[in-house]
């Protein structure tokens, strides 16, 4: 891998005089983006990865919203192959929930609609210090997972028992996990706006994230590389899945809702996709393949994703955040996903797509 700073162009991008780039970019105090941008070249059967990066900082902090799905889903996968009596299609219920599903149809439901129930049962089979452990062990930190989403027990230390159907009839129930209890993150901007709302009462101060998820830029980055290209990393880097479950994972991870039966009229193609389709609802076309996972609550919109377009022969690796919360209270509702945030990801990854396919291989 290599990082260049000279004839950078992310910068070039964020240089646009596009109205969807230049107002963000004429005030990014208040939009807190950050990006990582990764041009691959190809010398025969070895890849280079050339890195720019604009404002990226671990040391910052944005809340990560649903981009947190993506590494559950592939530590659930890893997690599976070290359990004999069960596999992705296992079919399995959370104590206490009255959904059956399966490993397979939780992790597809996670990247075709982001669904949060359907994570939050990864997380009872994973637990939180397992999960953490074994993201940091293949290289991708920081990292601190903390809390399932949009759950009444969502800061619940102890995972619930699943309830695993070992065939047609009979059932075994998994011991709870117990989690170490999180440490309030100590990092720049972990405390932002000027309130917030707790159900229907303001307060004037600012918003703590210090319990909630962290899951930077850098990191979610480093998920991405090693799930789209094992094979530029070490084995030790590398995340133990079979062929048929990279396989599984990647298929997954560009599936269209429409492909897997969700109506378009509410789950249009670029419903997870912001990058180049993000405000428009048109079809994303044939032989454009989008291998990402969004995130956006809080203000804060994210995409970490490999676009690869097989026609024109261009790909290419794009993470970016933007915080769209003009009036600084959490929790209002009020927030300019589809007037400031989704545009600038949209436009931002059209800039960099138009700029890969004059790109010199």
């Amino acid at each position: 891998m290599r990082t260049k700073k000279e004839g950078d162009p992310l910068q070039k991008a964020l240089s646009s005089e596009d109205v969807r780039i230049k107002r963000v970019m004429d005030n990014l105090a208040q939009y807190k983006v950050q990006i990582q941008y990764t041009q691959i070249d190809r010398h025969g059967d070895s890849l280079t990865f050339t890195d720019y990066d604009f404002q990226v900082d671990t040391g910052t902090y944005f809340y990560p919203a649903s981009t947190v799905k993506f590494p559950a889903a592939v530590v659930a996968l890893e997690k599976l192959n070290e359990i004999d009596s069960i596999h992705r299609d296992t079919r399995f219920y959370i104590e206490g929930d009255s959904i059956e599903t399966t490993f397979s149809e939780a992790i597809l439901q996670i990247f075709a609609v982001s669904d949060n129930a359907a994570n939050n049962r990864l997380i009872e089979f994973l637990g939180f210090d397992d999960l953490n452990q074994r993201l940091k062990k293949r290289g991708v930190a920081p990292i601190r997972i903390s809390h399932r989403l949009s759950a009444k027990n969502g800061d619940d230390v102890t995972t619930k028992p699943l309830i695993i159907y070992t065939n047609d009839s009979t059932t075994v129930t998994s011991d709870p996990i117990i989690n170490n209890v999180p440490v309030a993150l100590k990092l720049a901007e972990i405390k932002k706006g000027k309130g917030f709302y707790d159900q229907d009462s303001l307060y004037q101060e600012p918003f703590d994230f210090g319990l909630k998820n962290y899951y930077p830029i850098k990191a979610q980055h480093a998920l991405l590389k090693r799930v789209i290209f094992p094979e530029q990393f070490s084995r030790e880097e590398r995340f133990d899945l079979t062929i048929d479950q990279h396989h599984f994972l990647l298929n997954v991870m560009q599936v269209l809702p429409r492909e897997v039966g969700y109506k378009e009229e509410e789950y249009f193609d670029s419903y997870g996709k912001f990058f180049i389709y993000g405000d428009s609802k048109a079809p994303v076309p044939d032989h454009v393949s989008i291998y990402n996972k969004v995130g956006y609550a809080y203000g804060t919109l994210t995409d970490c994703a490999y676009i690869k377009d097989n026609k024109n022969n261009v790909d290419f690796m794009l993470t970016a955040t933007i915080l769209v919360n003009k009036d600084e209270i959490f929790n209002d509702d009020r927030y300019e996903y589809d007037e400031m945030g989704i545009p600038f990801l949209a436009q931002l990854g059209r800039e960099l797509y138009e700029y890969e396919l004059k790109r010199k291989k």
